[in-house]
């Protein structure tokens, strides 16, 4: 029974060290001060940052960076350090993993929710961020050169009905 009074005591006095997992952003990527697109932005980070991952929610994850704490999409991270390819988790950080996270980790899966047929029909475009995708577009001329670097070539594919 005393056992129970000071196990709490104990965990105040030495808390627990947060863990951060270190990570690569794949991409130019905007530090959000919410976990959501259209948060305020506190930074640009470029590809290639090295970021400390600090909390998931969602498809964001809450990373410190040189440039500040903030918010990133899940999907623009690249998981070790730079240049580093992280392996799967061994028995003892799995463990450490799933008192972490609540979960062994091994299993991802990214997608929105929350979303009614009323919402779905009120939805409105947005012109800004069609603008930020199609800066992702390349011309005929840049994928005819980025193919003939490859030695890749062109093949003729009938459609499939």
């Amino acid at each position: 029974m005393r056992f129970l009074l000071l196990l709490p005591l104990t965990l105040l006095l030495f808390p627990v060290p947060a863990w951060a997992e270190p990570a690569t952003l794949i991409r130019l990527t905007e530090l959000k001060k919410e976990p959501a697109s259209d948060a305020a932005t506190v930074a640009e980070l470029p590809e290639n940052a090295a970021v400390d991952t600090l909390e998931r929610r969602g498809g964001w994850t809450r990373v410190k960076s040189a440039s500040g704490e903030g918010w990133v999409r899940m999907l623009a991270l690249r998981f070790g350090g730079p240049g580093e390819v992280k392996k799967g988790d061994s028995g003892v950080s799995k463990l450490f993993n799933v008192a972490r996270t609540g979960s062994s980790g091994t299993t991802v899966t990214t997608g929105v929710r929350g979303l009614d047929p009323e919402m779905l029909a009120k939805a409105q475009p947005n012109p800004a961020e069609l603008a930020k995708m199609e800066q992702y577009a390349v011309t005929q001329e840049a994928a005819a050169g980025f193919a003939a670097k490859g030695k890749l070539q062109a093949h003729q594919v009938e459609e499939v009905k």
